[in-house]
C-alpha cells in the first residue's frame, strides 16, 4: 500500500524520472527548466518547502502532486490556498485510485483548493468528487488585422473569404483611441504594487493576492517565458497594471493580455492600459489579442474597447475549506478576478 508524505529535496532526482515516463522527454525537459523558479521560489511557499506530495511504495515514487501556493481573498478575509497543478502517476499504477488520493491530501491540506485549465482526466475525478463547478473561464478576443479570423483547419479560400467580410467589423473595432493616463512599462514590482492590491483586495469575492513580492516571482522571474509589464499612475500612485505578451500560433500571431489589476470602478485606468497593449499588439504585427477574465466588471469594460467573447475551454474549480461560504458563492462568480495568469496556465 503506498505511503503519502510531503517532497524531501532528496526526492527531485527520482520525480523528474516519474515526469519523463508519464508525459515524455520534452514536457520533461520544459518542467526540469523552471522547476525551481516554480516551486523552490514562490514567495508564498510555507516555512518547510515546496507544497507538493509525494506517493512513495518502499523507495519508489509511484505519484506526485505539485501545487502553486497563493494567498486569496475570499468575501473580506486572507485565505492560504493552492493551484492544483502538476499530478502524476505511474503507468502501471493508474486507475488504481492513487490519484483520487492525492487528490484528496491536498484539499485536506489547504485552505482552498483550486484548479484552473483543467485536462479531461482531472475534470472527470473533481466531477466525481462533487467539487463545485465554477465553469470555464469566459475567453475575450479583439481582432486587429483581417488575418484574426483563420482557422488553422479551414481551407485558405475560406479563410480569405471569411478576413475580406470581416474586414469591416475589424477596421472599426480595432481603431487605436486615446490613452487616458500616464502609463509606462517596467521590470520592477516594488510596494505600490502592494498598496494597489491593498486598496482593491475587497472589491473582490474572490481573488489571488496580486502583491509585489507575487507579481515579482510570477511575472519577472520565469525563466521559460518574458512578459511586458505596462503601469498606469496618477500622483506617483499606482493604478493599475496589464502583463502581456506576444506569441506566434498557427495562421497568425496573437498578443496575449495574461493578467492585469485595477480598481474595477476605475475606468480610466483600466481603458489606459488595454489601450496601451492595443497599440503594442500593432506594433508587434499581431493579429489578435486574447485575454481571459471572470470578472463581469471587466469584461464590460473589455467589450466597450471592442473584445468579443468566444468559446473558452480553460475550466475553472474552487473550493474553499477555511470556512464555510455557500453554495450561492461557487455561483455568483460576477466579482471573482481571474485571469490567464492564475495558476500556471501560461507556459
Amino acid at each position: 500500500m503506498p505511503t503519502i508524505e510531503s517532497f524531501r529535496q532528496g526526492d527531485r532526482s527520482a520525480i523528474e524520472h516519474l515526469y519523463r515516463r508519464v508525459f515524455g522527454a520534452d514536457m520533461a525537459e520544459a518542467n526540469r527548466l523552471r522547476w525551481d523558479w516554480q516551486y523552490t521560489r514562490n514567495p508564498n511557499n510555507p516555512a518547510t518547502g515546496p507544497l507538493i506530495w509525494i506517493a512513495r511504495e518502499g523507495p519508489a515514487i509511484i505519484g506526485q502532486y505539485a501545487t502553486m501556493p497563493v494567498r486569496t481573498r475570499v468575501l473580506g478575509a486572507d485565505v492560504d490556498a493552492a493551484w492544483g497543478m502538476d499530478v502524476m502517476v505511474a503507468p502501471e499504477r493508474q486507475r488504481q485510485g492513487l490519484g483520487e488520493i492525492l487528490f484528496g491530501t491536498w484539499d485536506t491540506n489547504v485552505g482552498a483548493s483550486l484548479g484552473l485549465g483543467l485536462s479531461e482526466g482531472s475534470f472527470r475525478l473533481f466531477k466525481k468528487l462533487r467539487w463545485p463547478n465554477v465553469g470555464p473561464v469566459p475567453c475575450l478576443v479583439k481582432p486587429l488585422t483581417r488575418r484574426a479570423f483563420r482557422h488553422p483547419k479551414w481551407p485558405t479560400p475560406i479563410n480569405r473569404l471569411i478576413g475580406a467580410l470581416a474586414y469591416p467589423v475589424v477596421k472599426v473595432v480595432a481603431r487605436a483611441r486615446p490613452l487616458r493616463g500616464e502609463t509606462t512599462t517596467t521590470r520592477q514590482f516594488d510596494e505600490r504594487f502592494t498598496a494597489l492590491w491593498d486598496r482593491v483586495k475587497d472589491r473582490f469575492a474572490f481573488a489571488v493576492r496580486r502583491d509585489a513580492a507575487y507579481l515579482q516571482w510570477k511575472y519577472i522571474w520565469p525563466p521559460h517565458v518574458r512578459y511586458t509589464i505596462a503601469t498606469v499612475s496618477r500622483d506617483d500612485e499606482v493604478v493599475g497594471y496589464a502583463v502581456y505578451r506576444h506569441a506566434r500560433e498557427p495562421r497568425g500571431k496573437v498578443t496575449l493580455l495574461v493578467d492585469f489589476l485595477t480598481d474595477p470602478t476605475d475606468d480610466a485606468a483600466f481603458d489606459t492600459l488595454v489601450r496601451f497593449v492595443d497599440r503594442a499588439a500593432r506594433d508587434a504585427d499581431s493579429d489578435k489579442i486574447r485575454t481571459f477574465c471572470l470578472d463581469q466588471r471587466f469584461r464590460t469594460m473589455l467589450r466597450r474597447n471592442g473584445y468579443f467573447e468566444v468559446a473558452s475551454t480553460m475550466e475553472f474549480v474552487a473550493k474553499i475549506n477555511a470556512f464555510s461560504v455557500g453554495e450561492a458563492f461557487y455561483t455568483d462568480t460576477g466579482t471573482w478576478h481571474v485571469t490567464l495568469g492564475d495558476s500556471d496556465q501560461d507556459r
